[in-house]
């Protein structure tokens, strides 16, 4: 089941989203848990995690915040396209009680539709990733944990390529996908274009091409896919990949539940996604009566310094409806589950609770001195409104889906083209958005 951020909402939907929900009514009233033995009522919390709602693993959750909260009660609503489903419920009053913040929703817009949690120079004392949330000094999200950036891959199938050392270039990272397909016959490099936003994902290497934390405030003023900028970096390497057939014969049949066998039996090579998705390619590995170690992770081919980076990237946030009328009880359950409920370790992310280790997972990272570094998104608002006149999408999939077509063929232009015609894109959103 997917679980990341990053989603395949266009811009266009964005715009039009803005336009419908001006967030008239809603309550302003700060969503605190106050006294807990006095905490009552029954809340809704959206999720994306079906998976986990299905198989009862979220019921467990909430049998065991019901020890500490027994007067509330706690009902789920899995949704599959949770963030086409939500954006649309955004319209009314009636998107539950707790939510994860779609991220078709502008930051600027926060306020109109989320209850406040709290100064951030507060709650920046106990949590990590409080910027991500926070609107004029109010924190409006809370993130539920961060991942670090990688490609997961078949460690097996790696080793009998005779690749057992990380790339540390993208030309490096390509002549491994090459020795891939060569020696075992798998698909190198497996896109899901046709999900969609595991695309989207790619943009979350922002920063760890060149370990600039900074990265995402220069987008405010420069081109993104200058020659050496991280965006040209990222979609070159991809773009170069499927020229050079390195990639799953037809993109347009890609599965990515599927894709998760495929990794664990061997069928694929790797896939660029977050250490979220570590656990459930382990999982499918077991399934498959293969060695849950031989799922690995490796940063993006690029060494400035001498070093790896990985971009932490905040996942969904969590939020309080402003229109709920239990907004404590609500609170009370967003507390709990980010600071007691542990479900940050079982998905291998970075807890946002400082005081929290880092996960398993990550092990090989520090082994090997990657730097995790987090994001500096003070312009975040600005990068959005940029992106939204723009009508590039960076956290949609439609470009690089479009720029996969013009690397297999399918659509007329090469790497120079697209990546110029980001550009000039990118430039008249500046200059609209200043």
């Amino acid at each position: 089941m997917r679980r990341t951020a990053l989603t395949g909402l266009a811009l266009a939907a964005v715009a039009a989203l803005a336009a419908a929900c001006g967030g008239s009514g809603a309550s302003k009233e700060t969503a605190t848990a106050g006294d807990l033995a006095k905490i009552s009522g029954d809340i809704t919390v959206l999720t994306n995690r079906t998976d986990l709602v299905n198989d009862g693993t979220m019921k467990k959750y909430a049998d065991e915040f019901a020890k500490v909260h027994p007067n509330v009660q706690v009902k789920f609503e899995a949704i599959t396209d949770y963030e086409g489903e939500v954006k649309i419920r955004m319209n009314t009053d009636n998107y539950g009680d707790v939510l994860l913040i779609p991220n078709a929703i502008a930051k600027g817009d926060y306020p109109k539709f989320f209850a406040p949690l709290g100064p951030a120079a507060e709650l920046s004392q106990k949590y990590k990733f409080v910027q991500a949330g926070t609107v004029n000094d109010q924190v409006y999200g809370i993130v539920s944990f961060a991942s670090a950036n990688g490609f997961v891959y078949n460690k097996d199938l790696w080793a009998k390529a005779g690749v057992t050392e990380w790339p540390k270039t993208p030309e490096e990272f390509l002549a491994a996908l090459k020795a891939v397909k060569e020696k075992t016959g798998a698909t190198p490099l497996y896109t899901n274009y046709k999900d969609g936003w595991p695309l989207s994902n790619w943009t979350n290497a922002l920063g760890s091409v060149t370990c600039d934390v900074k990265a995402e405030r220069a987008m405010t003023t420069e081109d993104p896919w200058a020659a050496g900028k991280d965006l040209n970096v990222i979609d070159s390497l991809l773009f170069n990949a499927v020229r050079e057939q390195l990639t799953e014969k037809d993109p347009t049949t890609t599965n990515w539940e599927d894709s998760k066998n495929f990794i664990a039996t061997g069928k694929v090579g790797a896939m660029w996604l977050g250490s979220w998705a570590i656990p459930q390619m382990q999982a499918a590995a077991t399934t498959a009566g293969r060695s849950a170690d031989s799922i690995g992770f490796m940063p993006f081919p690029s060494q400035p310094g001498g070093s790896f980076c990985s971009v932490l990237n905040p996942d969904y946030q969590y939020a309080v409806n402003s229109h709920s009328r239990n907004k404590a009880a609500a609170r009370a359950w967003l507390d709990w589950f980010v600071d007691r409920s542990g479900f940050s370790a079982v998905n291998q992310g970075v807890s946002s609770v400082k005081a929290d280790p880092l996960p398993s997972a990550l092990k090989p990272y520090s082994d090997a001195g990657v730097k995790l570094i987090e994001m500096e998104t003070d312009q975040r608002i600005l990068v959005d409104n940029i992106d939204k006149e723009s009508e590039v999408g960076i956290k949609s999939p439609d470009y690089r889906q479009k720029l996969i077509d013009v690397a297999r063929g399918a659509a007329k232009g090469d790497l120079n083209s697209v990546l110029a015609d980001l550009s000039a894109k990118w430039k008249a959103g500046q200059q609209s958005a200043a």
